[in-house]
């Protein structure tokens, strides 16, 4: 394996920017400017997400080009042309396709599943490297390209993890299950049904709306008349607070659980008082447990702290130009095979892909909201469940025998 611990690596498009459609080119001052693209949605319900996964793709390109990285024997300017793909599949096409026909070096993105599985085969023709941090249906990367990677866990490891505790820690006999027919809201549905269905919990036929909904009463009275124990909701933040809302006010006494699309603090501000107590997963680690470099940075910049996904975005962008400059090359042939081996120690842990792009080893978390606050509670790897409480100091204790080898 190649092992690194360069900490600051970027993404950028130069597209539009320059006009010349080149995934490179030497200025007149002798720079060299690379492009890689990034793709969020950053308009629509969702579009707080869309924002923060720009930003730590955006952050990783300011320290790129602050370490003043050579490729080539030539100074590198890594320039970021965010790309908005209204998390809407159509449009995901469109913009991967503006990516491509501008010859982008790279690509971080896309924040959705249902975006990102359709433009994966556009990179994949292409010979783009692209990277996720935060698409987690297991078909991204089943389909064999060789372009597409991710640096968060997958449905079928998240699924399980939030069903598992679910099971675990409240003990329902009943359940309902809710998607929003989306690539990633039906399939972590799909995974967190089979769990508890394994664990022995009876669950009630699939009930459906879509990403644009907003009034569940006609689903959730339904429900209520089923009288459940729990009932998990897979889908983003914007549709799973009214839902939980609506949920409270009809009077289901149900625990609520989603996956990391609605395991945000916006729950907090769409539920009211009906977020209180629900549980959670994210495919990773907390944004607060990544390293404190990338925390103070971030909030240095961008006057907020990470929401979700932007330490992965950060983490992918800094693994593609890590490649390239390996590689001493912004060609995607050349650089390809470098990032397939690649080992990064990164602002989410250490990163190493398995042979279908996957991270291997993923962490996956679960949070409640209490006091109004995501808090998290539990950390999930291999199959093991530790209180949050106790990773931090599991953590801390490795940082600090490492720091004493050094």
């Amino acid at each position: 394996m190649i092992r690194t611990h360069f900490g600051a690596v970027a993404i950028a498009v130069i597209a539009a920017v320059s006009g010349c459609g080149e995934d490179k080119k030497v200025q007149a001052s002798g720079k060299l400017t690379i492009a890689i693209g990034s793709v969020a949605p950053l308009t629509g319900g969702i579009a707080h997400l869309g924002k923060d996964n720009e930003n730590g793709a955006r952050l990783a390109v300011e320290e790129a080009n602050a370490a003043k990285i050579k490729i080539g024997g030539k100074d590198a300017a890594f320039e970021l042309v965010s790309q908005d793909d209204q998390a809407d599949p159509k449009v995901g096409t469109t913009v991967a396709q503006k990516l491509v026909d501008a010859k982008v070096a790279g690509v971080v993105g896309h924040l959705n599943s249902g975006t990102s599985i359709p433009a994966s085969s556009i990179y994949s023709q292409a010979g783009i490297p692209v990277i996720s941090g935060s698409a987690t249906n297991p078909k991204l990367t089943e389909q064999g390209f060789k372009t597409q990677f991710r640096v968060v866990g997958r449905d079928d490891q998240q699924g399980p993890a939030i069903a598992s505790y679910l099971a675990a820690t409240t003990k329902p006999k009943l359940a309902a299950v809710i998607d929003d027919a989306t690539a990633y809201g039906e399939g972590i549905a799909n995974e967190v049904e089979k769990t508890l269905k394994a664990a022995g919990v009876n669950v009630l036929p699939r009930e459906r709306g879509t990403d644009k909904t907003t009034d569940w009463k006609a689903v959730l009275t339904k429900v209520k008349g089923r009288s459940p124990d729990a009932v998990f909701y897979g889908g983003m933040d914007a549709t799973a607070g009214a839902l939980l809302k609506q949920g409270r006010e009809l009077g289901i006494k149900a625990v609520f659980s989603f996956g990391d699309g609605a395991c945000t603090d916006k729950m907090n501000e769409l539920a009211g008082d009906s977020a209180e107590g629900l549980l959670c997963s994210q495919a990773g680690i907390p944004a607060q447990a990544a390293s404190k470099k990338f925390l103070d940075a971030y909030k240095k910049r961008f006057n907020v702290d990470p929401i979700l996904y932007s330490p992965f975005t950060y983490d992918a962008a800094n693994i593609l130009i890590e490649a390239i400059r390996k590689a001493d090359s912004a060609d995607p042939a050349k650089y390809l095979p470098v990032l397939q081996k690649l080992e990064f120690a990164g602002a989410t842990g250490k990163i190493a892909f398995d042979g279908k792009g996957d991270r291997s080893d993923a962490e996956m978390t679960i949070f409640t909201i209490k006091g109004g606050k995501l808090e998290p509670i539990a950390i999930i790897k291999g199959g093991k469940t530790v209180s949050y409480r106790d990773f931090i100091a599991q953590a801390g204790e490795q940082k600090s025998g490492e720091a004493a080898k050094k």
